[in-house]
């Protein structure tokens, strides 16, 4: 039985890659190259990257500096950040890219979703939604890097994803994201019952038992993280690292 992914998200912002806490205050990681690599040696499984400032900037993805970092990445690797159209889709797909993920156009062009399903088949789009809780304690998505809240419930949203052909969803809470202090299990329990496609779980992952949780608790079918594979201590210094396979063998069912 093939065992549960396990996933490094991380934050392009320009040239470099960063990590945010609530999706602020970036901490500047370094050179998306050379942790590409270190990733290549530690034979991840994924690898997921997020432009955080495209769509804010109404930029297209930076093609080029991805097809650099495609043609030094030996794992699965997918991209979201500024993908607005068809066109955009087919460029990264070009390069390389295996899977297109989709955050703010999937919400503000919804038919975008289905073109691109058409196109690339669904196994090569993902979904990302960023939730926060607001004032009430209602879970709500938000889009544009956070930035803007939408009033749509993440758990509907992701059921239309679904039937729009979307391939996989990618949950990461705002209110959890680089805090370290563990995943939204009630969250992402919600929506990995509520489809049948693949659910990651993202934001807040601080112990490698967390990653156990998301799947066994919260029925992720993987788990996504960022602080947990590039800081190390409570001064949170950068270091790069991702579970051994023991490590993976003990903590996945």
């Amino acid at each position: 039985m093939i065992r549960p992914r396990v996933i490094p998200v991380l934050l392009l912002q320009g040239q470099g890659l960063v990590k945010t806490i609530k999706f602020k205050d970036p901490t500047y990681l370094g050179d998306p190259i050379n942790i590409v690599r270190i990733f290549n040696d530690k034979e991840v499984d994924e690898l997921v990257f997020l432009d955080i400032t495209a769509t804010v900037e109404n930029r297209s993805p930076a093609f080029e500096t991805l097809a650099k970092i495609t043609s030094e990445c030996f794992m699965p690797l997918g991209y979201g950040g500024g993908v607005h159209i068809i066109d955009d889709i087919k460029k990264l797909l070009n390069i390389g890219i295996e899977k297109v993920v989709l955050n703010t156009s999937a919400v503000e062009n919804p038919a975008l979703v289905r073109e691109a399903a058409d196109y690339a088949g669904s196994q090569a789009v993902v979904i990302s939604m960023d939730v926060r809780k607001n004032f009430l304690g209602k879970y709500e998505l938000c889009v544009r890097s956070g930035t803007k809240n939408t009033g749509l419930d993440p758990v509907k949203q992701a059921i239309e994803m679904e039937k729009q052909g979307a391939g996989e969803l990618l949950i990461n809470s705002i209110d959890r994201d680089g805090t370290m202090q563990g995943y939204d299990i009630e969250l992402i329990r919600s929506v990995s019952d509520a489809v049948s496609i693949p659910v990651v779980a993202c934001g807040g992952a601080g112990k490698l038992q967390d990653l156990g949780d998301a799947i066994r608790m919260g029925g992720a079918s993987a788990a996504g993280a960022g602080s947990i594979f590039v800081f190390q201590g409570p001064l949170r210094g950068v270091l790069i690292s991702y579970p051994s396979p023991a490590d993976l063998k003990r903590i996945l069912p």
